[in-house]
């Protein structure tokens, strides 16, 4: 018989117990944060139809291309959900009857046939939190907090970046970009940080757009911008007003919450996904260590109104952490805990397995992590299994401990032995 080949999917990986300790540690502290702020559980499902996945107000061409696609048995075109968001922008769609504000949050795997490097991977695990009903910026400000505090818990130094997407869009019609190149332009100047200048400009040309619209681009690049910037144009174009009405609102609400010094207004960001309509952001490591980011969102007030058929804006805002490329972080920062204990007892039964399960049972319901020695091991090995594993506490349970209805309790770390009575 030919040897099965064993290795993985490219892009995928499995996670052993010492990672995925890690893993769930990450996952429970930003849950537990995300409960904190109010937000309600919600899953949804992996598989959606292809035609809400490409929706237009979905994640636009380019992800589109990493979509992964199937036929079931009807012949249905079926999609392997890209991101949690427009999954639950069909649940607010599906369901009119949810009261407003609603906001949810959401960890699952998502699927992406993109490149793969450090922390990016084709099935990767997203934690999302969106608020449907919020037309103020205390909605960004609110998640922009939420991330403060989660990376705060998980003790993990970060920055996070934001923009509006009003400004750029304005802008462009102010530079007479053409409306059809304008989320391509909008793209390239996204990658302002990413590639060199020669390329980029390169990216810019290759657009035929008019020279004056190229040269006005090249001197927005060449021009370090701050908000002021914007705002000199605010009169003449309705949505860099909007754009800096909304970005000066949600200044004044980090300063309020006094995270401003965590968050810097970045000009050039601009995310890839055509979804958003406003304010967006990315968070990335202070230190530099992984570039690109380890949790992003923005707000998209027209997905779920274009879902529904109609012409109508719901004010909704998201935002999503990675929790592989956290996990990498933790990686890179060595603050990967190396042998966790994960077994506060461990009982060894000499002939009396009956008895060990008994006491086991009992030690669960005070709480404690209790594995038994189930294989009948000789005691030296399940000594060495106790040793090498970390356990805090081992029992050896002999017939003459039963019988005595008496345990003895060796704490690994000092030694020393307490003996106490049990009933069996």
């Amino acid at each position: 018989m030919k040897k099965m080949d064993y290795q993985n999917v490219r892009g995928t990986q499995d996670f052993l117990p010492e990672q995925e300790v890690v893993r769930r540690k990450i996952r429970r502290t930003l849950e537990d944060t995300f409960i904190l702020y109010g937000c309600k559980p919600l899953e949804t499902p992996m598989l959606n139809y292809t035609e809400l996945m490409a929706s237009k107000y979905a994640g636009g061409a380019e992800i589109l291309q990493e979509m992964y696609t199937l036929t079931d048995r009807g012949e249905r075109d079926i999609a392997l959900r890209y991101d949690l968001t427009i999954p639950f922008a069909k649940v607010v769609a599906m369901n009119p009857n949810l009261a407003m504000p609603f906001k949810r949050y959401e960890i699952g795997k998502v699927f992406r046939d993109g490149p793969i490097k450090a922390g990016r991977f084709r099935e990767f695990t997203q934690c999302d939190v969106d608020i449907v009903g919020v037309a103020s910026q205390a909605a960004e400000a609110e998640l922009m907090m939420m991330a403060v505090d989660a990376f705060e818990k998980l003790q993990v130094s970060v920055q996070i970046q934001y923009n509006n997407r009003k400004l750029l869009f304005g802008l462009l019609q102010m530079f007479e970009v053409p409306e059809t190149a304008m989320n391509r332009v909008i793209l390239i100047l996204d990658k302002k940080e990413k590639i060199d200048r020669a390329t980029l400009v390169k990216e810019l040309t290759e657009l035929a757009l008019t020279p004056a619209a190229l040269k006005k681009i090249e001197s927005f690049l060449d021009a370090n911008p701050t908000l002021s910037y914007f705002e000199n144009y605010s009169l003449q174009n309705d949505f860099i007003a909007q754009g800096v009405t909304e970005v000066r609102e949600l200044m004044d609400f980090l300063q309020a919450l006094k995270i401003e010094r965590s968050c810097l207004f970045n000009p050039f960001l601009a995310r890839g996904l055509e979804i958003y309509t406003g304010t967006i952001y990315e968070i990335f490591l202070k230190d530099g260590a992984i570039k690109s980011s380890i949790g992003s969102g923005g707000r998209y007030d027209n997905a779920i109104g274009g879902l529904i058929g109609k012409d109508a804006s719901f004010a909704t805002v998201g935002i999503s952490f990675g929790l592989d490329v956290i996990y990498t972080a933790f990686e890179l920062a060595n603050q990967i805990e190396q042998n966790p204990r994960e077994i506060d007892v461990f009982i060894i039964p000499m002939n009396t397995l009956k008895q060990a399960l008994q006491l086991a049972t009992a030690l669960r319901k005070t709480g404690q992590r209790v594995e038994v020695e189930l294989s009948g091991k000789k005691l030296s090995k399940a000594m060495d299994k106790a040793n090498r594993e970390n356990v805090g506490k081992v029992i050896v349970l002999g017939e003459n401990e039963v019988a005595a209805n008496k345990i003895a309790i060796k704490d690994m770390v000092s030694g020393r032995v307490e003996e106490v009575e049990f009933n069996f």
